[in-house]
């Protein structure tokens, strides 16, 4: 019996060790800034039971999608109208080929490493396949720095563009270490945006009712651990690889389906 696992577009060319470097020198500057950001506990507070949802989110049963490893990766099915709901979300940002016929809807948190290593993946993959049309879903659920860090993405949402929200996605990602509003701050102030009004709306009551918003349709849809994955009415549920990845997305194209063969 095969072992389920569960895990917890840039310029072509984007080096992510040269990036991090920069972005650390640029975090010692806006450290100095002292933006009165806050973190909001009681979204905290609302992520910890997320496991423990009595929320009925599968269809049916899952595809057979192997990772990359060989071993089963967690998948569910879930409604259209389930799906159609995360881009109702206030702040979700279509960041890539917005006009491709298969959309890839990821939740994810900025200091899982799952989601580190799959943002990378993804960013090849949208820059392969112009067909593949990437919605970003903020979903800060690994604890206080991970709350702190969306509040920033917050603020960027509101004030770039979807590419511009795109760079500074991957810029989040760069270098080593927890990635908190420090960070987040550092990478905002590499696009050129106004920082006072990046804190400003950072700090906004908003933000908490935005991210509650996230996390509940996170939990609906039973994303129980990060990165999550939704395409063509399925929930993949950790990270399967980038092999893996394409293999769905290639079936999708090809048979309409998550899984070729697969009945629909």
């Amino acid at each position: 019996m095969k072992k389920t696992r569960q895990n917890k577009k840039l310029e072509p060319g984007f080096d992510s060790i040269k990036a991090g470097k920069a972005l650390a020198a640029i975090s010692k500057r806006t450290a100095m800034l002292h933006f009165p950001l806050r973190a909001f506990t009681a979204l905290f507070v609302l992520l910890v039971p997320l496991g423990a949802s009595t929320t009925t989110w599968a269809e049916e049963s899952g595809y057979p999608i192997m990772a990359d490893d060989g071993t089963a990766i967690a998948n569910h099915r879930i409604s259209a109208d389930l799906q159609d709901q995360i881009e109702k979300l206030p702040d979700v940002i279509v960041a890539a080929n917005p006009n491709g016929k298969v959309t890839l809807a990821e939740f994810y948190d900025f200091n899982c490493p799952y989601c580190r290593k799959a943002s990378s993946d993804i960013e090849e993959l949208v820059q392969s396949n112009p067909n593949l049309r990437l919605v970003l879903v903020p979903f800060p659920v690994l604890g206080i720095p991970s709350i702190l860090a969306a509040r920033v993405e917050y603020a960027v949402a509101r004030l770039a563009s979807p590419q511009q929200f795109y760079k500074f996605h991957r810029l989040a990602y760069a270098g080593r270490g927890t990635v908190d509003d420090t960070r987040t701050l550092a990478a905002a102030q590499t696009l050129g945006l106004d920082m006072k009004k990046v804190a400003a709306i950072a700090n906004e009551d908003s933000f908490a009712k935005v991210m509650t918003a996230h996390v509940k349709l996170g939990d609906a849809l039973g994303i129980q651990a990060t990165p999550g994955l939704v395409i063509h009415g399925v929930v993949i549920v950790g990270y399967p690889g980038k092999a893996a990845l394409e293999g769905v997305i290639a079936s999708v194209e090809k048979c309409g389906v998550v899984v070729c063969g697969a009945p629909k």
